[in-house]
């Protein structure tokens, strides 16, 4: 073979061989570089990804907002099954619809009380006044238990007028704060004698001079003696008027005035009497009877009270539980509807 092709040849061969140990040194720093390198993130699934994820506080599941169920008037007799609502009304609600839903509610209440009435005993505007007078702080039943003694004692202003005020006192004892309560109606007698002949006025103006009387007092008296429209804010009227979101008034004139806005003057008297004796009997202060409730599907508080039927029904009182009402001597379409008098006092 000539020289030539010999050494070409052999230099070919090393150059191939420098060539594949280039190639080779070359790999081999890239497999250390990709070695050295990070490892790029891949996605992880969901397992690895939970695993993997800082471990998060366990939340409370978010409480279901309560429904009044579809048979939640079942417990007050003749009134058709609570429709599902929300706890809450829609929010923004415009002043047509909240007058719409207000008189709704009364009207309802209407049917499930056809024979609500004062539940004070009187009869005539002096022993309504005096009885009203005395329910501060204390039931209407206490009172009308209590008054019959002191009116046979003292029938007309003039004899409570010049009543000696500790016998008066010892007649007034079982319905608390009796001292107080003795001045006032004492003195109240005594303006009625002296600046108006012995009888009671049927102005505003003129009862709420009187010692003792407050608009309060006044528009019982109005309402039930003299039939003059007016609105009565007592504790439950408070307390229903806030939970049905009629207003968010505190002070018994601005919730009066804002009540009274919503309703036609001459619904007044009525709609005090509804809302009270829903208060008494079912919307309760401190546990509601929820699950027993007529206007449930129009209730913004439904679900603050009892919400199981038969649970609700335990908590009624008064003639739908089976109980006495506030009068000894009640109107007979209360009677007639299955109400039962008050014991007098001490009896049983």
């Amino acid at each position: 073979m000539p020289a030539k092709r010999v050494t070409a040849e052999k230099g070919a061969v090393k150059k191939s061989s420098a060539s594949k140990k280039t190639a080779s040194a070359k790999g081999a720093a890239a497999e250390k570089a990709a070695a050295e390198k990070p490892a790029a993130k891949k996605p992880a699934g969901k397992k690895a990804a939970a695993k993997k994820a800082a471990p998060m506080k366990r939340q409370a599941p978010a409480k279901k907002p309560a429904v009044a169920p579809k048979k939640a008037a079942a417990a007050v007799k003749g009134v058709a099954p609570a429709k599902t609502v929300a706890a809450k009304p829609p929010r923004g609600e415009s002043r047509t619809a909240l007058v719409r839903r207000a008189r709704r509610i009364n009207r309802e209440l209407a049917e499930v009380y056809p024979y609500a009435h004062p539940e004070l005993d009187f009869e005539n505007p002096f022993q309504l006044v005096v009885a009203t007078v005395l329910s501060a702080q204390t039931t209407d039943l206490r009172v009308n238990q209590t008054t019959p003694a002191l009116f046979a004692k003292y029938p007309t202003p003039e004899d409570l007028a010049a009543a000696v005020p500790e016998e008066v006192e010892e007649i007034l004892r079982p319905t608390g704060f009796f001292r107080a309560k003795t001045k006032s109606v004492i003195g109240l007698s005594k303006a009625l004698a002296e600046d108006f002949g012995g009888e009671v006025p049927g102005r505003l103006e003129d009862l709420v001079k009187l010692p003792g009387v407050g608009r309060k007092t006044a528009f019982v008296v109005l309402g039930n003696a003299f039939g003059r429209p007016g609105i009565t804010v007592d504790t439950h009227f408070q307390r229903l008027v806030r939970r049905w979101r009629w207003t968010e008034e505190t002070d018994p004139d601005k919730i009066e005035a804002a009540v009274g806005a919503l309703f036609p003057k001459s619904d007044w008297t009525d709609l005090s009497h509804h809302v009270i004796w829903h208060g008494r009997r079912i919307c309760h202060a401190r546990k509601p009877a929820c699950g027993a409730c007529p206007i449930a599907p129009l209730c913004p508080a439904y679900g603050e009270g009892e919400t199981d039927p038969e649970k609700a029904k335990k908590l009624l009182k008064y003639e739908k539980g089976g109980l006495p009402g506030q009068r000894l001597k009640p109107p007979q379409a209360y009677l007639d509807a299955g109400g039962k008098p008050a014991p007098p006092l001490g009896a049983g």
